[in-house]
């Protein structure tokens, strides 16, 4: 048998561990995620009603009807209670109940895309208080931040008023990814081709940790970034700050910054192409390819009329800068009849 002293440090570990733990899921600065853990504390102990008593029932059981205790009622034919029968299976079942309507309404009260109705519980949004949109996207292995409205972008950094809605509109330019800030919300995945939504608020000052939840390839450790709450006088500072900088992010640009890189610095773009996010959606920064939402009008109009199909297609790297690098293909152009130089008995011409 193990000494007493082993033991107790044994017993003792966890409660060391925990110590240097940072509780920022249980603890954090946002509403959003202040109400997640509070539903996540809620549900354990709904659980823990069940658990508890379980468990201690089996050390009673074991105890009481031991072999050596001779005044235990021994009643080797007895099998079944209705009194038991009821309480096993009543309070299971009004636990699972009760838990099922706490899923219900948070699902639809917690939901990433709904508008936030509320700066914290004890604050509603100010009518005509409109959300801060940030746009997200997830790169091989750093994240690009988009400020729409403020005309600016920045790599691997992240900022927001405090006690201001910040709608976020993520994607991804490659594999799947997950944009996750433990103090301000949930995680939300990334991915190409897609747009998904958070809505959220700060509601303390401070810098928190934020990195992809999702792994992502040989460069998914080091995918992390600081998100800044700020008070409004001082976003005000740091987006003139980020202006007064210099740089500018167009298409080209992004292209460069596409290209797979890990431990990727702070980066600050005094400018950046208005419509670079929904190209980044729509897989078309290079302006020789279709994007998707004019395929898919194309598709939903039944095709393009009068037209073979579509043969144009073109190949280009899709890391330029790295050999063996996978290639991409992708149409190059489209032509229909009634375009320029065609009619009705003209050969469709594909180039």
């Amino acid at each position: 048998m193990l000494p007493r002293k082993i033991l107790r440090g044994l017993f003792l570990l966890p409660l060391v561990l925990l110590a240097g733990c940072n509780t920022v899921v249980m603890n954090p600065s946002g509403d959003i995620a202040s109400q997640q853990g509070r539903l996540i504390v809620v549900s354990t102990v709904l659980m823990l009603l069940i658990i508890v008593p379980v468990i201690l029932m089996t050390f009673f059981f074991a105890w009481r009807y031991r072999q050596s205790n001779k005044e235990a009622t021994y009643s080797p034919d007895w099998d079944h209670s209705t009194q038991i029968e009821l309480l096993i299976w009543t309070a299971p079942l009004l636990i699972i109940i009760a838990l099922g309507a706490i899923t219900w309404i948070s699902t639809h009260t917690l939901d990433p895309y709904r508008p936030l109705d509320r700066i914290d519980q004890h604050r509603p949004v100010p009518v005509g208080m409109e959300p801060m949109t940030i746009e997200v996207v997830a790169l091989d292995w750093k994240w690009l931040f988009i400020y729409p409205e403020q005309g600016i972008a920045t790599v691997n950094e992240l900022a927001a008023p405090v006690d201001v809605p910040v709608r976020f509109k993520i994607t991804a330019s490659s594999v799947m990814n997950s944009f996750y800030i433990p103090a301000l919300a949930g995680q939300i995945y990334a991915m190409p081709g897609m747009e998904t939504k958070l809505n959220a608020v700060i509601n303390k000052a401070g810098e928190y940790d934020g990195f992809s939840a999702n792994y992502s390839g040989a460069g998914f450790s080091h995918m992390k970034f600081k998100f800044h709450g700020l008070s409004q006088a001082d976003f005000d500072k740091w987006v003139k700050t980020t202006k007064d900088g210099g740089g500018s992010l167009g298409r080209a640009d992004y292209v460069k910054l596409e290209q797979p890189s890990e431990r990727e610095p702070v980066r600050r773009y005094a400018t950046v192409d208005p419509a670079l996010f929904e190209a980044v959606v729509n897989r078309c920064v290079d302006k020789n390819k279709m994007c998707m939402s004019d395929m898919m009008a194309i598709d939903a109009k039944g095709g393009i009329p009068g037209a073979d199909g579509a043969y144009n297609t073109a190949t280009r790297p899709l890391w330029p800068d790295h050999d063996n690098s996978p290639v991409r293909t992708y149409v190059a152009a489209m032509c229909r009849v009634g375009d320029v130089g065609l009619t009705a008995d003209t050969p469709t011409v594909v180039q």
